[in-house]
């Protein structure tokens, strides 16, 4: 509402009841009649004689209204007094002019104080008695002070309170607050000072009928509107239509206005019975309100208004510097956060973590309720949020309808109905997109208004007129102005927007930074991968070559040594006997391990050859093939339930079990040694994270043997590594493990195990059900 509104009255509502239905025209400038605490004399502008009074001049002064019309002041006044009358008319205007005076002309010659000013082709002079003529109506020096209490303000709340507690200090009213109004002209009682025993307004919100247009075009012109006693009696002005008009005169500038007869019922309904209101003004539009309240009657007089006139001013003068305040320090706050923001998202490795896994995060950096973090098919959540069911809806809806890289609504609930579900934390989202692909997302949530709000004091119950018509009052306003922002959030600042988009902007940088680096990587791994693929092959086929050509002459080697054993060992002293055993021991023990690499070099060589393979076969086949040496170790193996079939290289897979049945069997020093072979519980998981039912068969086998130390359990899978001396435990070559673990890799499958020493070992291996 500026200067410039125009005043949507109708002055066919005149002599008119005022109603809840009709007060938002009501010709409120023109009432016709004036509080009756004062009297209310209108002149000519040019023969200076009286054309209106108002028609309490006989309580207040002894002189009927018509026998003041058609009379000059001198009716009242001395000529000296007239003569400075004479000099307030000149250059006056709608701004009122003081002056203090008796009524010489009276008989009791009583002091007032005269109020003019210059409007709608009248001459205005309003009388207010004064019990006193010499008064001291403020002391400067506290007022000295109250000023520089709201200069020093560190915010405009701050500033606001200042204000309210320095007022209620000068005036003594039983309440001062401050009313300030929201851009949809809605109003917030954003500070208060009060007596102790009365209810708190401190919080509360009404709607904007609560202040009808033509009321807040009022408030824009006259800056101070008073009343001295709610339950006053009209005082009609005498004769009430204007003489070059068919209306009343317009009262905009009067002092001793009449007001609406609706605002009085508010106000008495509060159970105040007086009342001044100033008007904040900033830029031309109207701010917000300071309003005082008193449960008894109080008359304050006009130097004291005026000084009030005079903070509330000083106070809309500073306003505009203390918003600025307000806004430098949270714009501070932004530039501060998102800048520690960027600092930690550059030092992870995962940028996504760093919007969440330390302070500050991404939900610190402006006023929100809650952040989700759409990344990835994941969705990671801080503060209230709405459930992740919920979310993965929004994020569809976002997929749908976010035409832009953000997206940002105070009430989604207009946007989509569906959001009535998530108004409670939801009801507004800001939005912004981390990639070009749909579904990638940073959400910030603001709740409804209505969660936000604090509700001041104890519940009171709707008041009803006798007419059954509702009662306005703060609490009823309060309803009402919660309905009308019901499923709204408060509304996202320009800042706030600017900070989204600069976060989403530095991702963009960061992943196409990282896009960069990933590609530059990726050409450097393909280069070293394919240099990899030949040096393998390379090494692959010089184990397979070596192993395969040195396996003959070590044979000869073995060969020739037991030939000499057998012929001439009768021609050798024991020493030299002893030396031809360990040449023959040793040749075995190196084709062994020549074996061993010939077969490992043949893991990585050749195709599988995958097919439907019955495992209880496979089982039974490897179980047969070790029947004798169990037999000789007193070994028994038990199978725990009937095994799966499935696809496999069924060859690889018994030389698997083989292996471990074997070591399970070697590796065992107990009278008894006891084996069993099963599929493993469904929660069994590899080191890599295999095993999940979907997509695994897990396999176990498992002994009442040596048991082996956690510390050895990663090194038992290294190529020729033995944990024991070659004597013991019927010997080996180190390599069985090693082969078994790549034979299973190659199946898209994990060897691992579980083992305590002198407790036995589980051996547990996964193969994929997708080959």
């Amino acid at each position: 509402m500026d200067r410039a509104t125009v005043i949507y009255s109708d002055e066919a509502l005149l002599n008119t009841p005022v109603t809840l239905t009709n007060c938002d025209r009501e010709p409120i400038h023109i009432p016709g009649s004036v509080q009756p605490y004062g009297f209310l004399l209108c002149l000519d502008e040019q023969t200076k004689r009286v054309v209106h009074a108002s028609a309490n001049t006989a309580p207040l002064i002894g002189v009927p209204a018509e026998e003041l019309l058609g009379n000059g002041l001198e009716r009242l006044l001395g000529a000296s007094t007239l003569a400075e009358v004479e000099q307030l008319w000149t250059g006056l205007a709608e701004t009122p002019k003081l002056l203090g005076t008796r009524l010489d002309q009276l008989p009791d010659q009583p002091y007032y104080k005269l109020i003019t000013h210059r409007y709608d082709g009248l001459l205005w002079v309003e009388f207010e008695p004064v019990a006193e003529v010499v008064t001291a109506p403020f002391d400067l020096a506290s007022l000295n002070v109250a000023l520089g209490h709201m200069l020093g303000a560190g915010s405009v709340l701050e500033f606001c309170q200042f204000a309210v507690d320095q007022l209620r200090t000068i005036t003594g009213f039983d309440r001062v607050v401050m009313y300030r109004f929201a851009e949809d002209a809605s109003g917030e009682v954003v500070a208060e000072a009060k007596r102790e025993d009365l209810e708190p307004f401190l919080g509360l919100h009404y709607p904007a009928t609560d202040i009808p247009p033509q009321a807040r075009a009022m408030y824009l012109k006259n800056w101070l509107r008073f009343i001295p006693d709610v339950s006053y009696v009209p005082a009609p002005l005498v004769p009430v239509m204007h003489p070059a008009a068919n209306r009343p005169p317009d009262m905009t500038y009067a002092v001793l206005r009449s007001v609406s007869p609706i605002h009085l019922q508010y106000l008495r309904n509060m159970g105040v019975a007086a009342t001044m209101t100033i008007s904040i003004i900033q830029e031309g539009k109207l701010w917000g309100l300071i309003t005082c309240h008193h449960l008894t009657p109080r008359l304050v007089g006009y130097e004291l208004r005026e000084l009030c006139l005079f903070i509330g001013k000083t106070f809309s003068a500073l306003l505009k510097t203390k918003q600025q305040q307000d806004d430098y320090a949270y714009q501070l706050h932004i530039r501060e956060t998102q800048a520690r923001l960027f600092e930690q998202i550059s030092r992870h490795d995962n940028f996504v973590e760093g919007l969440y896994k330390r302070k500050p995060t991404v939900m610190d950096v402006f006023d929100c309720g809650g952040v989700a973090i759409c990344f990835e098919g994941s969705i990671i959540t801080l503060g209230n949020t709405p459930t992740q069911p919920q979310l993965e809806e929004l994020r569809t809806w976002l997929q749908l309808n976010m035409k832009q890289d953000l997206f940002r609504t105070n009430s989604y609930v207009q946007q989509n109905p569906a959001g009535i579900a998530i108004r409670g934390t939801a009801s507004g989202i800001l939005a912004i997109s981390l990639a070009q692909d749909p579904g990638d997302y940073i959400i910030w949530f603001r709740p409804e208004l209505i969660q936000t709000v604090t509700w001041a004091g104890k519940e009171q119950k709707a008041e009803v007129m006798q007419d059954g018509l509702l009662h306005l009052s703060p609490r009823q306003s309060f309803a009402a102005w919660s309905q009308e922002v019901d499923n709204t959030a408060l509304p996202w600042r320009d800042m706030e927007v600017a900070a989204a988009e600069e976060i989403r902007l530095h991702l963009s940088d960061v992943r196409l930074k990282i896009f960069n680096e990933l590609q530059t990587r990726a050409a450097s791994l393909s280069k070293l991968n394919t240099e990899l693929e030949r040096s393998n092959d390379e090494l692959d086929s010089f184990a397979y070559v070596a192993s395969h050509d040195l396996k003959e002459p070590l044979r000869g080697i073995h060969n020739y040594s037991i030939f000499l054993l057998e012929d001439y060992a009768d021609q050798l002293d024991a020493d030299g006997v002893s030396k031809l055993q360990t040449l023959v021991r040793l040749s075995q023990r190196m084709e062994a391990l020549i074996e061993s690499l010939l077969q490992l070099s043949r893991v990585g060589r050749q195709e599988l050859v995958v097919v439907p393979t019955n495992m209880n076969e496979v089982l039974e086949e490897v179980l047969d093939m070790l029947h004798p040496r169990f037999e000789q170790t007193n070994t028994k193996a038990t199978v725990l339930g009937p095994l799966p079939t499935l696809r496999c290289d069924k060859v690889r897979i018994r030389e698997v079990l083989n292996n471990l049945l074997t070591n399970a069997m070697r590796y065992n020093d107990k009278p008894e040694r006891l084996i069993s072979v099963g599929t493993a519980p469904a929660d069994a998981r590899g080191p890599r994270g295999t095993g999940n039912p979907a997509d695994y068969y897990v396999f176990c086998v498992q002994d009442n043997g040596i048991g082996i130390d956690p510390k050895h359990h990663d090194s038992i899978f290294k190529i020729f590594k033995r944990l024991h001396a070659q004597d013991k435990f019927g010997g080996g070559t180190g390599a069985g493990l090693t082969i078994a673990r790549k034979m299973v890799e190659r199946h898209e499958g994990e060897l691992w195990l579980n083992s305590v020493p002198g407790q036995g070992t589980t051996f547990y291996f996964s193969l994929s059900k997708h080959l």
